[in-house]
């Protein structure tokens, strides 16, 4: 069995079809997700069912999992120090048997006072680490109800390339290949249909923490246009979270809806 370090060590046991199954636009892309640590081998479709995926021990998602389980437990250190039943107006939640409730994504998610995060639902970390910076550094205040896209906030454009190519991208993929699941999904998730904004097809809103609302506008396909996904976020976001949480909100929010799709599908 040998190790993969570089997006061309894993691109040259691919398939190199860029069929598209693994929510990503090609097979390079694909490699280069497996070595940040955002894909696994198994997540290429035609690679598993071969048995080609078995062959190989790439030790990059490994390390990934243990950076981001001690960051988990760095900001739960920094929550177990404060006064959660205070906390709670301040977040959007509610402190009830001895735990704060909040509402991530139409789910109930609970913190208890040692900082854990529990929940019915899939607790995936890239939804727990920005839920941890919101109870740590989420500030009050009121939605504007403006609509803004990431790299208008503060501190935004300077990220924004990695936004887009890290959150809005693996949507779109979704969203092109799997129109009715990806409509599905936002059901689940209590998304709910907004007037129609930038003259897009589907405007919807989801709540992935309770005061900062994302906006997903989407144009499919036409003539010999391409498809166009954009995340909006309530121009009030860069005010009550810093913009590394909220980059690393959308990025979880595309890495579970994948994830939901590839389990499903």
């Amino acid at each position: 069995m040998s190790q993969l370090r570089t997006p061309l060590a894993v691109y040259r046991i691919l398939p190199g079809t860029n069929c598209g199954r693994c929510f990503l636009p090609s097979c390079l892309a694909f490699s280069a997700a497996v070595i940040r640590g955002d894909k696994r081998l198994e997540d290429c479709p035609p690679l598993q069912e071969s048995g080609g995926a078995g062959q190989v021990a790439d030790v990059r998602p490994k390390v990934r999992e243990t950076e981001l389980q001690e960051q988990i437990s760095l900001l739960q250190a920094r929550v177990s120090s404060l006064d959660l039943p205070l906390v709670a107006a301040r977040v959007g939640g509610e402190w009830c048997n001895g735990r704060l409730r909040l509402q991530v994504l139409g789910k109930m998610y609970e913190v208890g006072p040692d900082g854990r995060v529990t929940s019915a639902c899939h607790t995936h970390p890239g939804l727990v680490i920005p839920l941890l910076h919101y109870i740590l550094e989420g500030r009050e205040g009121e939605l504007t109800g403006d609509w803004v896209a990431f790299r208008e906030l503060k501190d935004g454009a300077a990220m924004n390339a990695l936004f887009v190519q890290r959150g809005e991208a693996p949507l779109k993929q979704l969203a092109d290949s799997q129109p009715e699941f990806f409509g599905d999904l936002v059901s689940i998730f209590s998304g709910r249909r907004a007037d129609a904004h930038l003259d897009a097809e589907i405007s919807l809103v989801l709540y992935p923490l309770p005061k900062l609302p994302v906006m997903i506008c989407y144009w499919p396909p036409e003539d010999d246009l391409d498809s166009k996904l954009t995340l909006l976020f309530d121009s009030s976001a860069d005010r009550r979270l810093g913009i590394r949480p909220i980059y690393s909100l959308a990025v979880g929010l595309a890495m579970m809806f994948e994830k939901i799709a590839r389990r499903h599908l």
